[in-house]
C-alpha cells in the first residue's frame, strides 16, 4: 500500500484514427465478437483492454495486396491467445493485419511484463533475506501492480528512478505499453471461470478536500480496475485507516486483518493506494492427512524444531540443478493453471548461495517443463503458516527510488497540479499456508535434464527451502517465499 502525503500530463492512452473503409472480415476471437470493418484503434482497445466479463463489439478494417502474406500473423495470434479464428468471408484485398499486430504486441507485452516483474521479484527476495536466514513470504504481483499505479502518476526524474527500480525497462514500448500490459495480465489473474481462487484488487483513497487529476483517476480505473473513494483524513484519520483495513480485510477472505497500523495515517495524508491479492488452491495430488507426521525440521547445523511433515508417494515432476545442488519439485494445483515451485538445496548447501545465484533467466531456465522428469517419488514437505510484514521504504530506498520519499524532490505532478506530494509509506503484509489439502495465501501492499543426486527417490524438505506460487500461462510469479523456520 503506498500513502501519499502533501507537500504533465499523463501517458498518451489514445490510439484514435480513422482507417479506409472497405470489405468487411469477420472473425470470432473467443470469447470476443469481432466485426473487421471501419472504425478506431479505440474500439480495438475496447475489445483487448476492455474490463473482464464484459464484451464488446467493434471493427477495423486494413487493406493490403497480397492477403496470404499475413495470414500467418492471425493465425499466430489464434494459438497464442489459446482462441481460434475463423474467417466467414475473405475478399480479395483486404487483411486484418492492424488488429493481428495489435495482439501480438499485447502479448508481447504481457511476456516482457512477466520477465519485470519477475526480476523484481527475485531482486526483492535477495534484498529481503540479506544477511538474515529469517523466513520470508511477499506478493510481488501486487507490490508491482500498487507501485505501477504511483507510477503512472510519477514525472521527471521520479518516474526514471521508478522505471529502473520496478524493472519496467524489461517491457518494450513506452509507460501506457506498461499499463497496458498491467491490464491485460490482471485481467487474466481475475478470471471466474478457473479450479482455483485467485483475486487482486486496487483501490484509492484519497483525502475528500485534495483533488486528484481525473486523468490519473480515470487510467487507474482503466488499467487497474481502480476505484476512487473520498475518505476524510483531515478529521477522521484513524477512522479512514480503519475502513481501509476493513476493505483489505473483505478481499483478503480476513487473512489480512490490518494492512495499516495505527498512526500510518494522518491529516497530512491525502492518497492511499492499495492492492489485496488472494489465492487458494487445491493441490492437484492432495497430501493425506493420516500420513502427516512429527519430525525434526533442521534450521541449521545447530538448531532443530518439530514440525507436522507431510507426506505423500506418488509421481511427482523434480529436476537436479547441478549449478545450485539443489533439487527442484513441482506441485501444481487443480486445472494446472497455477503450481508451487520449490527448491530443495542439499542440506551442506548454504540457501543464502541458491538464493544469490537466483535471476528470472535461470529461474525459468531451471524450471522448464522439458527439464521436469517425472518420477515415482517420497515427498515429505511440512505443513506451515507464514504472516509477514514489510516496510518496503528502506528496500525500494536501497533499489534507487530515491525521489518519491522526498518531499522536496518528489514528483507526482501525474495525479495532482499541486507539487506537493510524496510517499511516506510502502506497506506489504503477506499471509500463506500450506496444508494436505492445498494452499492459502494472501497479500496486501499499501503505499504509504534429469541428473539426480544420490538419493533420488526422496524430496525430503527437512531443512530451509525456496518457493514460489507460479501462474502458468504467463510464467508470472504471484508469491515468493523463503521457509527456514518452523
Amino acid at each position: 500500500m503506498e500513502i501519499v502525503k502533501s507537500r504533465n500530463k499523463g501517458p498518451n492512452l489514445e490510439r484514435s484514427e480513422e482507417l479506409p473503409a472497405g470489405n468487411i472480415i469477420q472473425a470470432e476471437f473467443i470469447p470476443f465478437n469481432v466485426s473487421f470493418g471501419k472504425r478506431s484503434y479505440e474500439a480495438i482497445g475496447g475489445i483487448l483492454f476492455n474490463k473482464p466479463y464484459n464484451p464488446k463489439i467493434a471493427s477495423l478494417l486494413i487493406h493490403s495486396q497480397n492477403v496470404s502474406s499475413h495470414m500467418w500473423i492471425l493465425l499466430h495470434v489464434a494459438s497464442s491467445l489459446e482462441t481460434s479464428i475463423q474467417l466467414k468471408e475473405s475478399p480479395p484485398g483486404a487483411v486484418c493485419v492492424t488488429i493481428a499486430v495489435n495482439c501480438i504486441m499485447m502479448l508481447v507485452n504481457m511476456d516482457t511484463l512477466s520477465e519485470a516483474n519477475g526480476t523484481f521479484a527475485l531482486k526483492l527476495l535477495k534484498a529481503l533475506g540479506k544477511s538474515n536466514s529469517k523466513n520470508i513470504f511477499f506478493s510481488p504481483m501486487s507490490i508491482s501492480s500498487a507501485l505501477a499505479m504511483v507510477f503512472m502518476g510519477a514525472r521527471g526524474n521520479t518516474a526514471a528512478q521508478m522505471f529502473q527500480a520496478l524493472c519496467f525497462n524489461k517491457v518494450r514500448g513506452g509507460d501506457t505499453d506498461i499499463h497496458q500490459a498491467f491490464q491485460l495480465l490482471l485481467a487474466e489473474m481475475n478470471r471466474t471461470d478457473t479450479q482455483y481462487l485467485l483475486r487482486i484488487a486496487n483501490r484509492l483513497f484519497g483525502e475528500k478536500s485534495h483533488d486528484l487529476l481525473s486523468y490519473f483517476t480515470d487510467c487507474c480505473g482503466t488499467f487497474y480496475l481502480a476505484t476512487m473513494e473520498q475518505l476524510d483524513f483531515v478529521n477522521a484519520a484513524d477512522e479512514s485507516r480503519q475502513h481501509i483495513n476493513t476493505w483489505v480485510a473483505d478481499k483478503t477472505a480476513g487473512k489480512i486483518t490490518e494492512v495499516l497500523p495505527s498512526g500510518c495515517i494522518d491529516s497530512m495524508t491525502k492518497l492511499v493506494l492499495v492492492n489485496a491479492i488472494y489465492f487458494k488452491g487445491i493441490w492437484d495430488n492432495q497430501f493425506d492427512k493420516e500420513m502427516t507426521s512429527q519430525m525434526l525440521f533442521h534450521m541449521n547445523v545447530f538448531e532443530r524444531r518439530p514440525v507436522s511433515m507431510m507426506y505423500k508417494r506418488s509421481v511427482f515432476e523434480v529436476t537436479y540443478v547441478k549449478e545450485i545442488s539443489s533439487q527442484v519439485l513441482v506441485l501444481p494445483y487443480v486445472g494446472k493453471e497455477l503450481r508451487m515451485i520449490i527448491m530443495l538445496p542439499e542440506r551442506n548447501t548454504d540457501l543464502n548461495m541458491v538464493e544469490n545465484q537466483l535471476s528470472y533467466e535461470k529461474f525459468l531456465e531451471w524450471t522448464r517443463p522439458d527439464r521436469m522428469c517425472k518420477r515415482d517419488l517420497q515427498v515429505f514437505l511440512p505443513k506451515f503458516k507464514l504472516e509477514e510484514s514489510y516496510d518496503m521504504k528502506n528496500v525500494l530506498y536501497y533499489f534507487g527510488m530515491v525521489d518519491a520519499f522526498d518531499q522536496g524532490r518528489a514528483d507526482f505532478s501525474g495525479m495532482s497540479s499541486e507539487r506537493e506530494l510524496y510517499l511516506s509509506k510502502v506497506i506489504h503484509k503477506s499471509f500463506v499456508e500450506v496444508t494436505e489439502e492445498g494452499t492459502e495465501a494472501a497479500a496486501a501492499t499499501s503505499i504509504i535434464f534429469c541428473a539426480f543426486s544420490a538419493d533420488n527417490s526422496r524430496f525430503c524438505a527437512d531443512h530451509p527451502f525456496l518457493f514460489f506460487i507460479q501462474h502458468n500461462k504467463s510464467k508470472s510469479l504471484l508469491f515468493c517465499g523463503r521457509f527456514s523456520s518452523p
